[in-house]
Order: structure tokens, then C-alpha cells, then sequence
């Protein structure tokens, strides 16, 4: 051949480089004797009744295709749902696309919407997928920074400064991931007064909604004069820890909608009827399940903070999603040469900050959805190389028995923020 395969490749795609936190964990791989707190997944397995309604649905023979959009009876109770907890009204017919999981929801609403140079602002640190996503789809990313000082929340301010005559659309994902910030209802308020001025769609990633700690989630689309400019995009993979049955959903305007099902029907058809049934089942009888998690998740979430302050390193309080974000700049390392000092000499696997954007840099995100048996023992080892670093401990707090107050009512159960 006169080219080699490398010269052939898109140079987009030549030029995207690979994901941080695989990279990162192709080390890991190599390593036995882990205890990992950098996957963003459940350790928790899904429910019995959801995987029961699998297997029924398997025994039954539903082995076929469904309609692009997805199983009308799955998007109807998508639509109750979100109508119940946020009072938004969705039609199902029209107004809901079921996705192969919401990376697949983010890359249809991004490749119907974004033209050639459109930009498109972005909330850092991000999800790793995020900035690459805007490029294939042949957007220009426009980054925001945040910081442990503003809580990682985005400010209206930071939206206005940064809108030009080619800005389409603001990406929000909120609670975050990597930093677990979750926003309040005035700041959100604050920030749809700059988009509705300025004429800007959102795409809301709101797939950690139901995993907020702290005060109550605010639903982007339920927030006045937004429903119409929001594709909201949300599904299964973390409050019913079903990560491996990929279903996630869009919602937002009936056009836009049609827009995405026709990039969806000529690439990938429709989501696994299989998954379909199972996430119909989660919708109708998985909340007693999914509160019990939700409530493991913020007894782990206290145990993390507390050991973080106390081993001496800096950390914000994640209020949502399950991730902490500590600082690690006190120990003179960055955030990769102290997630591979972890890796190779204590054997814990943690993701540098650096994956999610340049903000990042300076911290790592740990899950703690892990047990809290992996949990202690990782943290201890953790504390163990902080301290050969030079960084004193603080007075070791207990912590709390009980959780305070004010947190005692995780939002697990949703509830409108209108």
C-alpha cells in the first residue's frame, strides 16, 4: 500500500487522544492485588426482580426489534416518571428516544445539532467523553473552568463571558462527574436567564439525578422557559446500577427528536428489547432498591470525606454521584505522578484529575462505590503514601455515627425543585 493504515485514518479521529482513564487502566490491568475506587460503576449487582424480568422476558420469546424509539410502554413510563418527579410532561410517542445507554443519547443530540465550528461550552473538569463527542461531531469545545473555591458549580457569569456569534449550546452534568458538585436552584436559575438570552440550547446529562445527597436535585428542563430549549438526556446505569444493559433515553422537542431516531434507526436500530424489559421493570418497582443504595452510597460518602481531611489532603464535599475529588497538590506530585505512585506502591487504582481537562489538574477522583471493607483498607494504604510524602495528618476525627439532619433524607426519591 502507498499509505500505511495510520496515514488512512480521519486526522479528527487521528488527533482525539485516548480516553485518560482507560489509558490509566491498562496499567491497572497489569497489576494484580488492586483495590480499584476508579471505575464509575455500581459494585452493586442488579436488583433480582430486574434481572427476574430478563429472564421472563427471554422465556417469553421478546428476542425481536423494537421501534427505533424504543418499547412505547418503557417510554410511557419514562414520561410518568419524569412527570412525577419533576412535573415535566413528555409525549412518549414523539418527545422520548430510548438509547443505547446516554453516551449514545449525548452523541446523537450532539451530531443532529452541532454544524461545522459551532462551539459548544463545556463545565471543567468534565466527563472524559465529553470534549471528544463535541469534535466527532464537528463542534469546537469551549472550556469553562471550575474550582474547589466555587464548589466546581458553573456561574452565570462564566456563561456570558464566554459566548461568541458561533456558540450553539451549553453541555451541564450536574450532580458531576468527576467532582460530585451538585447545583442549586438559584444558580441554575441564574444560568437559564444567559441561555434564554442569548437563544442557546442546553443538553442536560442528568444520569447521577436520583444520587443527591444534599438538598434536592433541580431537573434543568423543569426550570422556567427551558423545557422547550433542553434535551434532557438521563437512563438506568447508575441508580439501578445497571451499567452493562446500556439503556439511557433523550428527551425534548418532537422535530429534534425525529432528528436524533434518524441517525439512531440507520446506526444502531434500536436499544436490546432485552435491556428494554428490565428497565421497564426498575421504572415500575425498583425505587425500594435503588433508596437502599443511594443510602449505602452517602454512609460511604462520609467515611471518604472524613479520611481525606484527615490523612491532610484537601477535599470539597461531593454532594452528589459517587466520586470525591480530593486535592493532592500539599504531596509536591501531579495528579498523574501520584495516581501511579498509589498504583505501583500501594496498589490502589484511582483516576489523576488530569483525564477530565486541565482543571482537574491537581486532584484525583475516587469512587466510593465500593465496599466499605475495599473502601477502609484503600484508604489506609492511601494515607500510608501521603504520609511518606511529607504530608502531616490532621487531629484524626471519627466519623459521624449518624449521618446530620440535614442529610439524614437522601433525595433518592427525586422530588420537583419547582
Amino acid at each position: 500500500m502507498s499509505k500505511t493504515w495510520c496515514e488512512r485514518i480521519n486526522p479528527v479521529v487521528r488527533g482525539i487522544p485516548p480516553s485518560g482513564i482507560r489509558r490509566f487502566f491498562d496499567m491497572v490491568a497489569e497489576t494484580k492485588g488492586v483495590i480499584s475506587l476508579g471505575v464509575g460503576e455500581p459494585d452493586f449487582v442488579t436488583p433480582w426482580h430486574i434481572r427476574e424480568a430478563c429472564i421472563y422476558s427471554l422465556e417469553k420469546g421478546y428476542t425481536m426489534y423494537t421501534s427505533n424509539s424504543g418499547l412505547l410502554e418503557l417510554r410511557c413510563a419514562i414520561a410518568r416518571d419524569l412527570a412525577d418527579t419533576y412535573g415535566l410532561t413528555y409525549d412518549p410517542r414523539r418527545e422520548i428516544l430510548v438509547t443505547v445507554g446516554v453516551s449514545q443519547a449525548l452523541d446523537l443530540a450532539l451530531r443532529a445539532l452541532v454544524c461545522p465550528g459551532d462551539e459548544v461550552l463545556i463545565p471543567e473538569p468534565s466527563y472524559v467523553s465529553y470534549a471528544p463527542t463535541v469534535i466527532l461531531a464537528g463542534g469546537k469545545v469551549v472550556s469553562l473552568p471550575t474550582g474547589r473555591e466555587q464548589g466546581f458549580c458553573l456561574r452565570a457569569h462564566q456563561v456570558e463571558a464566554a459566548i461568541t456569534p458561533r456558540t450553539k449550546l451549553l453541555l451541564l452534568c450536574y450532580p458531576n462527574n468527576p467532582t460530585g458538585a451538585v447545583m442549586d436552584r438559584k444558580t441554575l436559575l441564574e444560568i437559564a436567564e444567559v441561555v434564554v438570552a442569548h437563544d442557546l440550547i442546553v443538553i442536560s446529562d442528568e444520569i447521577y439525578d436520583r444520587l443527591t445527597y444534599v438538598g434536592q436535585h433541580t431537573c434543568v428542563a423543569s426550570l422556567p422557559g427551558m423545557k422547550e430549549r433542553t434535551v434532557l438526556l438521563n437512563g438506568f446505569s447508575k441508580s439501578y446500577a445497571m451499567t452493562g444493559w446500556r439503556v439511557g433515553y433523550a428527551c425534548g422537542n418532537a422535530d429534534f427528536i425525529a432528528a436524533m431516531t434518524k441517525i439512531h434507526q440507520y446506526t444502531m436500530l434500536c436499544a436490546p428489547i432485552t435491556a428494554q424489559m428490565a428497565a421497564l421493570e426498575a421504572l415500575k418497582n425498583g425505587r425500594p432498591a435503588m433508596e437502599r443504595m443511594v443510602r449505602e452510597y452517602n454512609r460511604r460518602r462520609h467515611v471518604v470525606l472524613h479520611a481525606f481531611r484527615d490523612m491532610g489532603l484537601p477535599c470539597f464535599e461531593p454532594k452528589g454521584a459517587f466520586y470525591a475529588f480530593p486535592e493532592i497538590r500539599v504531596t509536591g506530585l501531579t495528579s498523574e505522578e501520584f495516581a501511579e505512585a498509589l498504583l505501583q506502591e500501594e496498589k490502589v487504582a484511582v483516576v489523576p484529575g488530569n483525564a477530565f481537562g486541565p482543571s482537574g489538574e491537581g486532584f484525583v477522583r475516587c469512587s466510593y462505590a465500593a465496599s466499605l471493607e475495599d473502601l477502609g483498607e484503600a484508604l489506609r494504604r492511601m494515607a500510608q503514601l501521603v504520609r511518606r510524602l511529607g504530608v502531616r495528618p490532621r487531629v484524626i476525627s471519627t466519623p459521624p455515627k449518624s449521618l446530620p439532619a440535614r442529610e439524614a433524607s437522601v433525595s433518592a426519591a427525586g422530588g420537583s425543585s419547582s
